[in-house]
């Protein structure tokens, strides 16, 4: 685990990265700074790739000893991927979480980074720059939410425990048309469910309980890693494919995560119906 130090000069690293590389570019990019990866909706911008260049920088001085694994790389590179199961200590970036908001001018993109020791995720940070403040989680000792200017709060995830009347985040986008209406019946009892596109919100907003479940069906390390240990911090639960739980090791499967373990078992029942029970709940 790395030092006090060296985690809050992670910090800032990430602060100063936004300041200099993406909120200048913000509502500002011309149509020759936006390409496509896999396909049409899986966008890259010139700060995507000039943030995780500059952060792979201040990481490499932060922490010398560490495999920096970005989102960006990975997609030139997917090789680079195995490193996280081979690697003593590793920081996975995602440089712009969100980046078809940010590329369509929402305010509604973060800069998420997890440390990783031998596969176990052991400090994830989960930063917006629109406001300069950030959700942060080491292991074993709370998630909090601080800012420039303000003193840290400690998050506590919801106390709901049943499906009616919560609130959801569901990824609607990423289901192919024949599937949204079969998923969307399913979480009728709920009183909202929607889709922010942005990972580093939908854990936000669940650490600071204004959420009470989320689902995703990918689990790229870049979006989850931090995000499930702010989770954990905060007093929440998570379930990969309804009976294992999260790995940032694992590459394949649905996760769903809710701010009580008898939430996250109804969701799981809801949205994995061929699966009956949990097997560690």
């Amino acid at each position: 685990m790395p030092d006090e130090r060296a985690l809050d000069d992670l910090v800032e690293a990430v602060r100063g990265t936004a300041r200099r590389e993406i909120m200048p570019r913000f509502r500002r990019l011309s149509p020759g700074a936006i390409a496509t990866k896999s396909g049409p909706h899986d966008l890259v911008t010139e700060a995507d790739l000039a943030a995780e260049a500059a952060l792979s920088r201040d990481i490499a001085r932060i922490l010398p000893q560490a495999a920096v694994i970005g989102e960006e790389r990975v997609a030139r590179d997917p090789a680079a991927l195995d490193e996280l199961a081979e690697a003593e200590l590793a920081v996975i970036v995602d440089p712009i979480d969100g980046t078809a908001n940010f590329a369509a001018g929402l305010a509604l993109f973060g800069l998420i980074v997890a440390v990783v020791a031998r596969g176990e995720t052991v400090f994830g940070l989960l930063y917006d720059p629109v406001m300069d403040d950030w959700v942060v989680a080491r292991r074993g000792a709370g998630a909090w939410l601080e800012g420039a200017g303000r003193g840290a709060s400690r998050l506590s995830t919801g106390g709901t425990s049943r499906m009616q009347g919560s609130t959801g985040l569901v990824p609607l986008n990423a289901l192919g048309p024949e599937r949204r209406a079969p998923v969307m019946a399913r979480f009728e009892a709920a009183g909202q469910v929607q889709d922010l596109r942005c990972s580093c919100h939908d854990y936000r907003l669940l650490a600071t309980g204004e959420a009470d479940f989320m689902v995703s069906v990918a689990l790229n390390p870049w979006d989850h890693a931090a995000g499930q240990l702010v989770v954990q911090e905060a007093g929440g639960w998570s379930t990969v494919g309804g009976d294992r739980p999260y790995s940032p090791l694992l590459r394949q499967g649905c996760m769903v995560a809710a701010c009580t373990q008898r939430l996250g078992a109804e969701v799981s029942r809801v949205y994995f119906p061929d699966r009956p029970r949990l097997a560690h709940v």
